[in-house]
């Protein structure tokens, strides 16, 4: 019987409830997950009493009821396949993928997409994202190693009938009801859960993991299992100072750009990876280290120029914080990044950074003002522009969050090999152009505020 669409579930109610069920999973798994929610939800409660200012703006733009929505998780996958099908599972979750990240470039031989929503409304509702690595077995240079890992991988099956059932059925329907969209997200969670029998004996374990412990995780067990998920902070500095008190090992340094007034793009930092029993094929007992806690704080989105700003300073200051302490690393990084505007109007003006425009309650009640310009609708108090939130990563940080729970890792070999027509073939779609997605956003909003400025 053909189910009406009045009944389908919207891809947002989708989204949040598997959000909120890989969360449930992951805390029953990391019990550690659970601690570092405590410690994000206490610094960010205390850092919007003491900044009343911060507190009145995030709730007049949308921004507290995203807050302590889960923001993202990662998983690592070893086929072509495996990511084609991931694709068709988000998107039953509204989630397309947004951007190509060559982690080559830092040594770790996987590139990468986030499957995201990208809609305004989506985005408020439930950000959910998930930073999803494919494997490139072509890095390795040993042949035997490299069709070893690829018979291993051939072998296993990531997703249950099941969920390949729902997916199926979504893609015929157009939609799920709420039967079974309860059984697509029972099913697509299997896919995700931590399996601490690996599909390996121990010597090819070790093999694959003296080539690269990334390599070992992603090629020795049966799925993917979501390695860490991710709320979001509104003071990452503070976070990351009371982990020790928490019974939590931190990372060295925050990964990103340096605490600012007007913050941009995205900072990091985690707990590292846990050292987890594993029993191996033939029954031979080990350990693997895999999964951890991460805390993220977003800025907002920078335009091209903003970008090649960034990278610049970035650079700069990454040949000065080789080997320093997270303190030492900050200072270095404030004083480089002095070179990178501090202040919304000036980083609007000099066209740095993306903006949404909308008319504040003086210009929904004002006159219309045929042929005014944005800057004297800004300057009469009839527009405001409020800094479009980073919804995406940033190569660098995702590489030094890998290396810092993976041993820190790298393999120079691997650099400078981006290849992103061979990602979206195995992906079987182009990804989408994340710095568009921003313009389209902040031009459509722009168009909204001088045509509704200019009616009758």
């Amino acid at each position: 019987m053909k189910v009406p669409v009045s009944c389908f579930l919207s891809s947002d109610d989708i989204r949040e409830r598997f959000a909120r069920a890989m969360s449930t999973m992951y805390q029953a798994e990391v019990p550690q997950y659970g601690t570092l929610l405590e410690l994000v939800e206490r610094v960010n409660r205390e850092t919007l009493e003491a900044d009343s200012a911060l507190a009145e703006r995030l709730a007049a733009h949308g921004e507290l009821e995203r807050l302590d929505a889960e923001r993202h998780g990662a998983i690592r996958v070893g086929t072509a396949q495996e990511l084609a099908m991931l694709r068709r599972l988000f998107a039953v979750m509204g989630m397309v993928p947004v951007g190509y990240y060559d982690l080559s470039a830092a040594g770790v031989p996987v590139h990468a997409t986030a499957f995201r929503p990208i809609d305004e409304a989506a985005l408020a509702r439930n950000p959910f994202r998930i930073f999803t690595s494919l494997l490139r077995l072509e890095l390795i240079e040993s042949q035997a190693l490299r069709e070893r890992a690829a018979a291993i991988l051939a072998r296993r099956d990531i997703f249950t009938e099941g969920c390949r059932e729902s997916i199926s059925l979504h893609e015929a329907q157009g939609g799920l009801d709420e039967e079974q969209a309860e059984r697509f997200i029972a099913e697509a969670l299997e896919t995700f859960r931590w399996h601490r029998d690996a599909t390996v004996d121990l010597e090819t374990y070790e093999a694959l993991h003296a080539e690269h412990r990334l390599i070992a995780d992603v090629v020795c067990f049966r799925g993917p299992h979501i390695n860490h998920l991710t709320p979001r902070t509104l003071n990452i500095d503070e976070a990351q100072r009371r982990m020790p008190d928490a019974g939590m090992n931190s990372k060295a340094v925050i990964e990103g750009p340096p605490r600012r007034a007007c913050p941009i793009l995205l900072r990091q930092t985690s707990f590292k990876a846990l050292e987890e029993g594993i029993r191996f094929a033939g029954k031979r007992q080990g350990t693997h280290t895999a999964r951890f806690g991460e805390i993220e704080q977003r800025g907002m989105a920078l335009t091209a120029r903003g970008r090649e700003l960034y990278d610049r300073l970035l650079g700069d200051a990454r040949r000065r914080t080789a080997g320093l302490d997270n303190e030492a690393h900050q200072r270095v990084l404030e004083e480089v990044f002095a070179d990178f505007p501090d202040d919304e109007t000036v980083l609007r003006r000099e066209g740095l950074a993306f903006f949404h425009y909308r008319l504040t309650d003086a210009g929904a009640a004002a006159d219309r003002l045929d042929g005014a310009d944005l800057e004297t609708l800004i300057a009469q108090g009839l527009v405001e522009a409020v800094p479009l939130t980073y919804e995406d990563f940033l190569p660098v940080s995702a590489a030094g969050i890998f290396q810092s729970n993976l041993g820190g890792g790298q393999n120079e070999a691997y650099a400078g090999n981006a290849n992103r027509e061979a990602f979206e073939q195995a992906l079987g779609t182009p990804v989408a152009d994340e710095l568009a997605l921003y313009a389209e956003r902040e031009r459509i909003s722009r168009e909204s505020v001088l045509e509704a400025m200019s009616a009758e």
